[in-house]
């Protein structure tokens, strides 16, 4: 081979290459916005949001990869945006609706279904609120418990008051149904998505009566009990809501019921309910 065609040959691949490269710049094109975004959403670090139906009327929930991160009414979008990042702090986009399953979960979710698998992005959460709420998934539809339940049952009994402030800063409620929690008085109380009017709206809308929860509990009347299997139960258990008239007995403490030769409800389990109406 010459000197010449020594040359040619080493100088092929490299000019090979600038073509290669001029013909892919040629090619290029900028990536849409929305592909940006999108990724932004996908990885946690930004958050896309759509209104859903829900029983206060539409809500504003708010996604991303991780899970759902934030639920609020959604009448005045701008202040969504607002306390969101306030709250949250991540960029946070309208999106034209929600992921087809996650929407799916979701209306089931508020539909009573507590089977129902959603993930939620709870970052910079305390391990204590995170226990609060995931207790506060336990409770059936239709049901309520005291906020000593909650308590008692995630192993601090005298947390009460720490749990009220839990389920006040819940930033995905209906979804975590924070409204099934009550005061240990009885009475409703307060709720993070619209007061305690809109608390009751939520309840109604699952079979209870709110008013007839507070007549009770100011009347002593804090667990009841079936004369005919001699189980005690927190007075909203489905258990206790299958008690026939005749065969009910009313209790003002769980103390009275076992004196009386009741035993505990094993799904309601009444023993923690007790905490909060000492």
């Amino acid at each position: 081979m010459t000197t010449s065609q020594h040359a040619r040959s080493a100088a092929t691949p490299a000019a090979d290459e600038e073509a290669l490269v001029r013909a892919l710049a040629g090619l290029s094109l900028t990536a849409p916005a929305t592909v940006a975004a999108g990724a932004l959403v996908r990885t946690g670090l930004a958050d896309a949001w759509a209104e859903l139906p829900s029983p206060l009327g539409p809500i504003a929930v708010a996604w991303n990869g991780r899970g759902i991160s934030w639920i609020d009414r959604a009448d005045d979008p701008e202040s969504f945006a607002e306390r969101f990042a306030a709250r949250v702090g991540r960029p946070l986009a309208r999106a034209s609706g929600m992921p087809e399953r996650l929407a799916r979960s979701v209306a089931a979710r508020l539909a009573g279904g507590r089977r129902v698998r959603i993930p939620l992005d709870l970052r910079g959460r305390t391990p204590f609120e995170v226990a609060v709420w995931m207790k506060a998934l336990e409770i059936p539809r239709g049901e309520v418990r005291p906020y000593g339940w909650i308590a008692a049952e995630i192993g601090h009994p005298r947390a009460v008051r720490a749990v009220g402030t839990a389920l006040a800063h819940n930033p995905v409620p209906l979804v975590v149904p924070c409204h099934r929690v009550v005061r240990s008085d009885g009475s409703i109380g307060q709720y993070s998505l619209g007061g305690p009017a809109a608390k009751r709206t939520i309840l109604a809308s699952e079979g209870l009566d709110p008013d007839e929860l507070e007549v009770a509990a100011r009347s002593g009347r804090r667990f009841l009990g079936s004369a005919t299997t001699k189980i005690v139960c927190l007075p909203t258990c489905h258990n206790a809501r299958r008690i026939a008239a005749p065969h009910r007995r009313p209790f003002g403490s769980l103390g009275a019921a076992l004196a009386a030769g009741y035993r505990a409800c094993r799904e309601c389990r009444p023993a923690s309910g007790a905490l909060a109406a000492a």
